[in-house]
């Protein structure tokens, strides 16, 4: 939950966020998707088998699969607990980012936690048939990012009811979802929820080897573009009487 800041030091009114365009695009979409696997039994059956995260068919080809998993949900609960924090989280998160950046970062930290929880099952699960639902990989990417961008915003938790900084929240699931993963037998990926943040970060602190190749290539870009235009000058200094007037 979010706090209004503008109330005085040690006292803050209990507010919710509005909708922002980014946010409601990604809450009505995979809600649709989910109604039509709740209405529909033998489409979510052809669904499941083709959209759902399975890691065997992952690495023979269905690469979609690292992003068309994020909209499928294996029912309302599961539904809710993603789209409501990607909601109370994800509004600040797509402000700060921009609308645009903010798709990026939502199916980039999907994606790379679909990557991680393929690798993972494949080294140490070998052989277990398994698939994985869900949006939770890249909300919890979501979460990390509210927890970098907005480290000592108040955060109202409703079990327990207290109040935690966004840093500390965010921290105490890092950890939760690390000892999860080796003690926990809940048909939970938690592979997946690492992977989401690890990816966040990664994105945050501008980790990834193609974000340096973009500006690098910028970089290169501009350089070029200068040189023309001093080339163009010299050219224009040389002409009689300056050259040709500027145009308006």
């Amino acid at each position: 939950m979010s706090y209004n800041r503008s109330t005085p030091p040690g006292s803050y009114t209990f507010t919710v966020p509005g909708f922002t365009r980014g946010v409601k695009v990604l809450i009505v979409a995979t809600a649709s998707v989910f109604l039509l696997q709740y209405l529909f039994p033998a489409l979510n059956v052809f669904l499941t088998s083709w959209f759902a995260l399975i890691p065997g068919q992952v690495v023979r080809g269905a690469v979609w699969q690292l992003v068309s998993y994020l909209f499928l949900h294996a029912g309302w609960g599961h539904l809710f607990w993603n789209m409501f924090p990607l909601w109370m989280f994800g509004v600040a998160v797509e402000q700060a980012l921009g609308t645009r950046r903010f798709y990026q970062f939502y199916f980039l930290c999907g994606a790379g936690a679909g990557l991680v929880d393929t690798v993972l099952h494949l080294l140490l699960r070998p052989g277990v048939p398994t698939f994985t639902v869900g949006a939770s990989g890249a909300i919890y990417g979501v979460l990390l990012a509210f927890g970098m961008l907005f480290p000592d915003q108040p955060v109202f938790l409703l079990l327990p009811p207290v109040t935690i900084k966004a840093k500390w929240l965010v921290l105490g699931y890092g950890v939760l979802e690390f000892i999860f993963t080796f003690g926990a037998v809940d048909h939970v990926s938690h592979f997946a929820h690492l992977g989401g943040m690890l990816f966040a970060f990664l994105y945050l602190k501008g980790r990834f080897p193609m974000g340096r190749l973009r500006d690098e290539y910028q970089r290169w870009r501009r350089r070029r573009l200068q040189r023309r235009f001093e080339v163009y000058m010299s050219k224009r200094d040389r002409r009689p009487n300056g050259g040709d007037p500027w145009v308006h």
